[in-house]
């Protein structure tokens, strides 16, 4: 595996600057292209997997965080209060207690349940500078969170469909190698003291796994404060382990905001909180990413996905035509012509692109192309709109080939 730190500087990705400060790097146009279509594809499957999409704020009051438990159990994480207009504010270390707050603002009804609200914000952590290091372990961070209200009777199907979200993302990513984990609360005391709801969520989520036929490990005092977790754990370049995905299920923060439902009896109910991350954060997504394909992502990734390499400079008119078809397919594409040197030399230069196209003469004349894989498999020449069309196919299914033979 690959060090993201310095591969992902070496590509363009990313960057970090003392003046901007540790633990906040800045994306640069080729890792902002990454962030961005990762972001699209998980909002367009939550979407299709009927979840709603909101935004909150960064900041809350202090209160909040007091009533989710947060200030309590996590304050060594946390941002020191500011004080504004006479009020203490925070920057949030979580989403969750916003969206609790969400469902609280309208009345709701057993029919609307399962309510699945998700949001890809951002939260801050107070972590300390012997930490930090690259994307995994930033201060600012982008995460990919979802919040499902719903009856006791509905978590174990949430819980189950939130794995399988989690699969999809990770074939479609090319992720492999994954563990699972059963996080079970330790003996410390930074959590919620509450022994029958620890028992109650720790069951549902021990036989949703047993069901899903995951092989898992259980892991005591790896909880959330509030509640047991599923994670989902991936390696770095180090050996490292580390966190990228999880579902929880959550009786604590329903009870602390005192949500509530419309049973089919006409009574108060109290709704059960299933928190899910996909993907996690996206910093840490994309180094991971970046590690495991050594900067060769999947193409529906890839910052530039088709490099058009006419032979001469007598192709170079034509090349500038195809690569403007390709845009006009919504594939993203260059030209690179004969002043970046020879076409041996071009390959090499981009052979991080998952597609290049090569025009001469022949190909010219015919209206055609000849079709070079990143992985080295040369093509027979072909129609250009036919090959823009297959490749164009495989990226919107989000397909990790290169070509469907």
């Amino acid at each position: 595996m690959y060090d993201h730190r310095k591969l992902g500087r070496e590509l363009g990705l990313f960057d970090t600057d003392p003046l901007i400060g540790a633990g906040l790097p800045y994306w640069l146009p080729d890792g902002a292209i990454v962030r961005h279509s990762l972001e699209e594809y998980i909002r367009t499957a939550e979407r299709r997997a009927g979840y709603q999409h909101v935004y909150s704020p960064v900041l809350g009051k202090r209160e909040l965080y007091e009533i989710s438990g947060h200030w309590a159990h996590y304050n060594d994480d946390m941002y020191p209060p500011m004080d504004v207009g006479g009020e203490q504010v925070v920057l949030r270390p979580s989403l969750c207690p916003h969206h609790a707050v969400m469902y609280r603002s309208r009345s709701h009804s057993y029919r609307e349940l399962p309510l699945r609200m998700a949001e890809l914000g951002a939260m801050y952590r107070s972590e300390l500078s012997g930490v930090l290091g690259g994307l995994t372990r930033v201060r600012c961070i982008q995460l990919n969170d979802a919040h499902i209200f719903c009856t006791l009777d509905q978590v174990a199907e949430e819980a189950a469909a939130a794995l399988a979200l989690i699969g999809s993302a990770y074939r479609a990513m090319g992720i492999t190698g994954a563990r699972y984990r059963l996080s079970l609360p330790g003996a410390s005391g930074k959590y919620v003291a509450a022994p029958d709801m620890w028992q109650r969520a720790s069951k549902i989520l021990s036989e949703v796994l047993d069901r899903s036929g995951m092989p898992y490990e259980a892991a005591e005092g790896e909880a959330a404060f509030y509640g047991p977790k599923i994670d989902i754990q991936i390696s770095d370049h180090a050996g490292r382990e580390s966190t990228l995905s999880t579902v929880q299920v959550d009786f604590h923060q329903p009870e602390q905001f005192d949500l509530h439902y419309i049973g089919a009896d006409g009574a108060k109910h109290r709704p059960v909180m299933v928190h899910r991350s996909i993907i996690g954060s996206v910093e840490r997504a994309v180094a991971h990413l970046i590690e495991h394909h050594g900067g060769a992502f999947p193409a529906w990734l890839a910052p530039v996905q088709v490099v058009v390499l006419p032979v001469s400079d007598a192709q170079e008119p034509a090349a500038a035509q195809l690569r403007d078809q390709c845009l006009s397919a919504d594939l993203r594409a260059q030209a690179v012509n004969t002043e970046a040197g020879s076409l041996a030399a071009r390959v090499r230069e981009t052979r991080l692109a998952p597609y290049q196209f090569i025009l001469g003469p022949a190909e010219v004349s015919s209206g055609g192309v000849a079709v070079r894989l990143r992985d080295g498999r040369r093509l027979p020449a072909q129609a250009a709109g036919d090959a823009i069309a297959r490749i164009r196919a495989l990226i919107q299914a989000h397909d990790t080939r290169l070509w469907a033979d």
